[in-house]
This record gives C-alpha cells, sequence and structure tokens, in this order.
C-alpha cells in the first residue's frame, strides 16, 4: 500500500530526485584546467584550417618544382615500322630505266636530346615567380595562425569572464541568504515587516536568474572552446591562471613600426609586387631569340627484321645548335607588358591601402587598451565605495535605521560594481592580446 507523501515531504523528494539526476549528469564530464598558452598550442595542432593552409603550401612547392623541372633537357625517343608495295615498280628515264623490288621494308628509330643554352630568361623568372608564391603560401599561413589563436584567446576570456561571474553570484547568494535570514528572525521580533522578508527573497530570485544566465552561457563558450581545441565534448574547462596585472606598453609609435615590419599581410603584399615584376621580365623575355643543343641517334634498317643485321642498317650521329626567334612577339606582347605593369602598381597601390588598415588596427587596439586600464582604476574606486555603503547600510539595517529596500539596493551595487570589475579585467586582458594580434606578435609568444 503507498503512502501519502505530504507536501513538504513531497517537495524534499523531488529536490533529491533532481540533485540525483544533475550529479549523475555531471559525473561524466571531466573537468580540466587549462592555461592559455596550452589553449593557444592545442589550438593550433589541432587546427583543419591550418591542415588546409598547409596543404596548400605543398601544392606551390609543387608548382615551384615543375618550374624547375621545365629547365632541364627535354629528350624523346621514338621508333617506326613501315612496309611499302610498289606494284608499278619500273620508271623509264629515255634510253635508261629504273626498276625498284615489288616491296620495301623501313624501321627508324630516333633519339633526341635538347638543352636550352639562352631562352631570355624565361626558365628563371619561371622559377623566381613560383618561389615567390610558395613564400606567399607560408604567410597566408601565418595569417591563419594568428586568427586562429585569436580566436582561442577570444573563447578563453569569455570562460573567463563567465566563470568569474559565476564565483561572484555564488557570493553574492550567500550573503543574501544572511540578509534572509537576519531579515526572517527580525519579522519573528516584530522588527520588520513581511515584506522585507519578500524584498530579499526577490533579490536573491534576481540573482538566481542571472546565475542560470551564466551557467548557460559556460556550457555554450565550453563547448566551442573544446571544438577550437580538440578536446573531447564532454570536458569541463576550467581555467587554470590569467594574468590579470597591468602589462607595461610601449608607445604607439613602437608598436605600429612592430605592425609594420610583422604583419604577414603586409610582407605578402611586398612578395605580391615582386612577383608582378618577375611576371613583366618573363613577357620581356618572350621576345628574345632562344639558343639550344642538340644531339641526336637514329637508327635506319631496310629490312623487315627490326633488329639489326650487318649490312641492312645504319646509325647517323648529329649534334648541332638550334636557334628559334617568334618575331611576332615583338607586337604581339606589347599589351600584356602593359597589363602586367598594371597589375605591378596595383599591388604597390594595395600595400598602400594595407598599411594604412594595419596603422588604424594597431591605434584602435592600443587606445582600447589604455581604456580599458582606466576602466580597471575606476572600478576598483567603485568598489570601494560600493563596499564601504555595503557596511554602512547593513549596519544601519541591523540597527533598524534603514529599510530593506536601501539594504538591498546596497547590496545590488556592490554585487554588480563586483561583476564589472571581473569584466574589465577580462577586457583588459583580451586588449592586450588583440594588440599583440594587431603587432603580428600573437602566435611568437613564448
Amino acid at each position: 500500500m503507498l503512502k501519502r507523501l505530504l507536501p513538504g515531504q513531497l517537495s524534499f523528494g523531488i529536490t533529491v530526485a533532481l540533485a540525483g539526476l544533475l550529479l549523475g549528469s555531471t559525473a561524466y564530464a571531466q573537468e580540466r584546467p587549462i592555461t592559455l598558452q596550452e589553449a593557444i598550442k592545442l589550438g593550433l595542432d589541432n587546427s583543419k584550417t591550418l591542415k588546409l593552409s598547409q596543404s596548400r603550401i605543398d601544392e606551390a612547392v609543387s608548382r615551384y618544382n615543375q618550374a624547375k623541372d621545365r629547365a632541364l633537357p627535354t629528350g624523346n625517343a621514338s621508333f617506326a615500322y613501315s612496309r611499302a608495295q610498289i606494284p608499278a615498280n619500273t620508271l623509264n628515264l629515255g634510253e635508261e630505266s629504273i626498276t625498284l623490288p615489288k616491296s620495301a621494308n623501313a624501321n627508324l628509330g630516333i633519339v633526341s636530346v635538347e638543352e636550352v643554352i639562352y631562352g631570355g630568361g624565361r626558365y628563371r623568372y619561371a622559377k623566381e615567380s613560383t618561389d615567390l608564391l610558395v613564400q606567399v603560401a607560408k604567410l597566408d599561413v601565418d595569417v591563419n595562425r594568428e586568427q586562429i589563436a585569436y580566436n582561442i584567446v577570444n573563447s578563453y576570456y569569455n570562460l573567463y569572464r563567465v566563470l568569474q561571474s559565476k564565483t561572484i553570484v555564488e557570493q553574492n547568494l550567500k550573503a543574501i541568504d544572511q540578509q534572509i535570514h537576519q531579515s526572517q528572525r527580525f519579522f519573528e521580533q516584530g522588527l520588520v515587516t513581511k515584506n522585507d522578508v519578500l524584498r530579499f527573497q526577490l533579490q536573491r530570485a534576481n540573482v538566481e536568474l542571472n546565475g542560470i544566465d551564466l551557467e548557460n552561457n559556460r556550457k555554450i563558450i565550453n563547448y566551442n572552446l573544446l571544438i577550437l581545441l580538440g578536446l573531447p565534448e564532454s570536458t569541463q574547462l576550467t581555467i587554470a591562471q590569467v594574468n590579470e596585472g597591468e602589462r607595461a606598453i610601449a608607445p604607439l609609435n613602437s608598436y605600429i613600426d612592430s605592425a609594420l615590419a610583422q604583419r604577414q599581410e603586409v610582407r605578402q603584399q611586398e612578395l605580391r609586387t615582386k612577383v608582378a615584376e618577375t611576371n613583366i621580365k618573363d613577357i620581356r623575355a618572350q621576345k628574345l631569340p632562344t639558343l639550344a643543343a642538340t644531339a641526336g641517334l637514329y637508327y635506319v634498317d631496310v629490312s623487315a627484321n627490326p633488329l639489326p643485321t650487318s649490312g641492312h642498317y645504319i646509325t647517323p650521329l648529329t649534334a648541332g645548335l638550334s636557334l628559334s626567334w617568334n618575331f611576332g612577339s615583338l607586337w604581339n606582347n606589347k599589351n600584356r607588358v602593359t597589363e602586367a605593369r598594371i597589375q605591378r602598381d596595383e599591388t604597390v597601390i594595395n600595400k598602400g591601402i594595407i598599411t594604412d588598415n594595419v596603422k588604424n588596427e594597431v591605434n584602435e587596439s592600443y587606445q582600447n587598451y589604455l581604456k580599458s586600464i582606466q576602466r580597471i582604476k575606476l572600478l576598483e574606486t567603485s568598489i570601494a565605495q560600493a563596499t564601504e555603503n555595503n557596511r554602512i547600510q547593513s549596519s544601519k539595517y541591523a540597527n533598524a535605521t534603514a529599510s530593506a529596500t536601501d539594504r538591498a539596493d546596497a547590496e545590488t551595487l556592490l554585487y554588480q560594481a563586483q561583476i564589472n570589475l571581473e569584466l574589465a579585467r577580462a577586457d583588459a586582458g583580451l586588449a592586450y592580446y588583440n594588440l599583440l594580434k594587431a603587432t603580428g606578435k600573437l602566435t611568437k609568444l613564448n
């Protein structure tokens, strides 16, 4: 026979059941503390984007090797057999006549080798161009590494924000619980009304709602970061350490100079300019004649048997020089040179645009970092003020000289100030790493 549970017992039973489910669901989650540098290394090692970029480098290297191969000697070998039937085999030449056999066989084998001695520099320019493109592809990988590293840093600090905020929520809930307990005692003593107790309970509910939002955000950020790092999806990441202190910062010009020297986008544009200049030289080289050395071996056999038989074959050897000139390129390539010059000028203009963008990015990152440091200092002052205000209101409420609303408001102000300070510290850390990314130094950290 089933026992009938009282409402309080039913509520307790549900709470225990839910707690068991929660413990069971989190038992499989493995906590893992992780440092920022460890996260960056894991993300770079497991990045699918970088693996794709590496394949593009391999492709560019393959094209470079093909360009080198085109400068090697060329060789050809052929062998042909033919049989001729000659039904009309007599040729009368007046008093004399020539009679040919009714049929004839011929075996012809040719082996030839050609080495270009001078081709106007075309092969050299082809190698230079493809070598420059290999360097551009390698810099593409560096650009991707910087962006991937920054994405990891951004997710890491987002997780730090949430975890720090959750800690403050838990501390605040403990403080509110103490206030609820105190207000209930005051209510039992007839010192305050029921509304005072409800006011603190409402405050606790609002903080709990904020905690629910934070936990939801933590799960989303944690999952996204696990995907970036290539870790099992059941892992629950915790922040091992974060340098919250103010970093030493140099003058703005030093960061701009570093960015112009280090940023891969600027270096890429310089290489693309060199590629365009090499292309101009290559088109000009096509107007010049080509000189090549040739060597050949011929095998001529008049028997049906392709194998050499004494007296039936000859093997002439040839060696010589071949000079060729497609002089039509003198007028056919004129507009191609003009186009190549325009492309070269575009790369120069693009470099100027990229340089300006880099300067703007560095300046913006620099100013944002300075602003974040100033914001932390102001919030630290507000924390001190909110702490003192909370202490005063707590004392007044204990002495029945302040209302529950004043007490709750003071605690809410302190709670919000604490949250804002942790967010500001995270923003400052992220702003610092954004400045490093703007200068092209993010992945060069030890």
